[in-house]
């Protein structure tokens, strides 16, 4: 693609100097159109990466402000990244839509409406302890969610009510900094993230993870000072508060690392991954934090990606047949494809992938909740796929997806984490209670 920046703004800014190199990589050959969600429900070029990137282009090449336009189809892109996976020539997209966000967020003045729920959920998700309290809420509101859809512009706070849990969950009695040391001898040391979200919602994943990389001779650690990754603000072109979270957490894990070291920290939020992943890119330009981010980076691994190097083996019968949905943050943004789905098969399942697992569950982030009805039609879509499985079971590696998709399907949803830990002699997930999933340990046969 051709471009027309002023030689002059390129040397003066490296993150346009960036989008400018990834806008001259695209060829627009429209492969990408083929495998964009928004694109195969809605049919409109704009809603491609192809479209936005266009979109992109003239806002950023002119200098000039979002809007409303660009702003509503770059909105409803779900960053899924399913057009790098299926890009030819290798257009950096995640990048371009990341810098486009941001100047969104910085040139355009959404409606209030809009504004204030974008800056409510800022202040509210990244904070383990406010996102409980405004849980407690939500279960109290949440019979209303029905009524509230039916106004245009409530239909946003009308699904974030209905994803909410019934109940807040209890917490975990692993929170907070501490070490849990491996059984036996020790192969590895980790230190596991706890986030955010995931860690009110479903902090039996976390638990699982500890129970099943300790069983295998990884000591974890949870590193005092870390915290949300930053991904849902990033997302919402929230750059210095994205950025702030990285540095935060890039200090917390450089402190255990000269302190105790550190062999890899491990993510079980494959959304959170692909955000840690980058943080060596993120903070490229900060000379105090450059180096440091790209080491975070560099040690930053998707649980799957431990297990791959663990001797996986069932403690009990297993055999039952499991969906599994690859977020696209772990099959587009890490490339990881093959290592979730070799897990669960040395543990003795039978793997089932349902069609067009290319395709987003409609969850990406806070997106279920800014853009509902394409969530809701994607959602519907991935469920109807997984259900032709005839599988016993979902398995998926991100809190979002396991989320967004039990609102519409009555088959059991579970993290990676918590079936490889009851297969290697853990207890039975709660989800599985009257499947076929034994609660008892038996021999494998």
């Amino acid at each position: 693609m051709q471009t027309s920046f002023a030689p002059e703004r390129l040397a003066a800014d490296p993150q346009l100097a960036t989008s400018e190199s990834i806008l001259r990589t695209c060829v627009h050959c429209g492969f990408c159109t083929a495998t964009c969600p928004t694109y195969v429900l809605l049919g409109d070029e704009l809603d491609s990466p192809r479209g936005r990137i266009y979109l992109i282009k003239d806002m950023l090449e002119n200098d000039r402000p979002a809007t409303a336009e660009v702003a509503r189809h770059v909105d409803r892109c779900l960053s899924c990244l399913s057009c790098m996976t299926t890009c030819p020539s290798g257009v950096h997209y995640m990048h371009l839509v990341d810098h486009a966000r941001a100047h969104i967020e910085k040139s355009y003045r959404r409606p209030f409406a809009d504004r204030a729920l974008r800056a409510l959920l800022a202040k509210l998700l990244p904070y383990p302890g406010r996102f409980r309290l405004a849980l407690a809420g939500a279960a109290l509101a949440r019979p209303f969610a029905g009524w509230l859809a039916n106004i245009p512009a409530l239909k946003s706070l009308a699904a974030m009510l209905a994803l909410a849990p019934a109940a807040v969950p209890a917490r975990s009695a692993n929170e907070g900094p501490r070490a849990f040391p491996a059984q036996g001898e020790r192969i590895a040391r980790v230190a596991l993230l706890q986030g955010c979200a995931q860690k009110v919602l479903e902090p039996a994943i976390n638990d699982a993870a500890i129970r099943l990389l300790t069983r295998f001779g990884v000591e974890v650690v949870h590193v005092e000072g870390e915290g949300c990754c930053g991904s849902l603000v990033h997302h919402m072109g929230r750059e210095e508060e994205s950025l702030a979270s990285a540095r935060r957490n890039v200090d917390a894990w450089t402190r255990e690392i000269a302190a105790n070291g550190l062999d890899a920290i491990v993510v079980t939020t494959s959304g959170c991954g692909t955000t840690i992943k980058d943080y060596g890119f993120m903070l490229r330009e900060d000379a105090a934090y450059a180096a440091k981010a790209a080491r975070v980076s560099a040690l930053a691994k998707d649980i799957s990606e431990v297990l791959a190097t663990l001797p996986l083996a069932p403690a009990r019968r297993t055999g039952q047949t499991i969906a599994y949905h690859a977020a696209c943050s772990i099959q587009h943004g890490q490339q990881i494809k093959e290592e979730p789905k070799a897990a669960l098969k040395a543990l003795g399942f039978r793997v089932k992938e349902p069609a067009e697992g290319h395709l987003c569950c409609g969850s990406a982030g806070t997106y279920n909740i800014l853009q509902p009805e394409i969530a809701t039609r994607l959602r519907d879509r991935k469920a109807a796929n997984i259900a032709r499985t005839q599988a016993q079971a979902v398995v998926a590696g991100n809190i979002g997806c396991l989320t967004q998709l039990r609102g519409a399907s009555d088959l059991p949803h579970l993290h990676l984490a918590e079936i490889a830990d009851w297969a290697t002699g853990g207890p039975l997930p709660a989800a599985l209670e009257h499947r076929g999933f034994e609660r008892i340990p038996e021999a494998a046969e």
